[in-house]
């Protein structure tokens, strides 16, 4: 099957996944002042802003709300900025794409996993930011690598089909920035489930970024086990979307090379 070589490939080639995403994580902040640190500052800055406009200016009623904010942000920066960079990973390989014997399927990967390091690195920022506002840190901690490793999946599989068809049509990066926007706001990051009218609630179901946001919460800031139906949901979705991925990813990097 195409999926099992795709995901054969991609363990074969481990060491250069992990060398890339170490490259693009030194690049990022090359020339910088304060370089690696913007790890940390580039949530916190956003943080701030948000916590502003919804606390102060919209006046939004609920205890430790910076708390709750920043437990769903960080996943969704880590969400977002992978699809955002992983749109171009193909287009933006430049000669590595054109080699014959290099392994297209890397360049996706290699976005989603420095972006999943930048998220590891931003969690102890929020754990330090629950003890200093008194909010408990629970043993359901534990449930954070299965909810951490669904969602790469899920992150990664949406990249592969990105950077798939941002070969054949240049504008999918800009149309995807544009929708993660909606998305965004379609998603309980910035407010409570319970302050989603009930008519409408039932929607909230059918957004997968909105049932990783809801377990995230549970996690760090409600302090109970992620609901196993949604994680088992998640997880079916999450393989289904990455079978799909692989094989049209596997299916059409022949003709990468030559779009390029």
């Amino acid at each position: 099957m195409l999926v099992l070589r795709h995901t054969s490939e991609l363990i074969k080639h481990y060491a250069l996944i992990y060398a890339l995403a170490g490259r693009e994580l030194k690049g990022r902040y090359r020339g910088s002042v304060l370089g690696f640190l913007w790890t940390f500052l580039n949530p916190l800055l956003l943080l701030l802003v948000y916590a502003l406009v919804f606390s102060v200016y919209f006046r939004v009623k609920m205890d430790n709300y910076s708390v709750f904010m920043f437990t769903g942000l960080l996943p969704w920066i880590f969400f977002s900025t992978s699809l955002m960079e992983g749109a171009g990973a193909i287009t933006d390989g430049g000669s590595l794409v054109t080699k014959v014997l290099f392994p297209q399927q890397v360049l996706p990967t290699v976005k989603v996993t420095a972006n999943l390091v930048n998220f590891l690195l931003s969690l102890p920022i929020l754990l330090i930011f629950m003890l200093i506002t008194g909010v408990p840190i629970t043993w359901h901690l534990i449930a954070f690598p299965l909810v951490a490793i669904i969602h790469t999946v899920f992150t990664l599989a949406f990249v592969l089909l990105l950077s798939a068809a941002n070969v054949f049509m240049r504008d999918t990066r800009h149309i995807m920035a544009n929708l993660l926007t909606l998305w965004f706001f379609l998603t309980p990051i910035l407010y409570p489930l319970a302050q989603v009218p009930e008519n409408y609630r039932f929607l909230i179901y059918f957004n997968p970024a909105a049932l990783f946001t809801m377990a995230y919460h549970d996690i760090f800031f409600w302090g109970h086990w992620p609901h196993w139906g949604h994680l088992g949901g998640l997880l079916v979705i999450s393989l289904g979307l990455y079978w799909a991925a692989a094989t049209i990813f596997e299916n059409y990097k022949e003709y990468f090379a030559e779009k390029i």
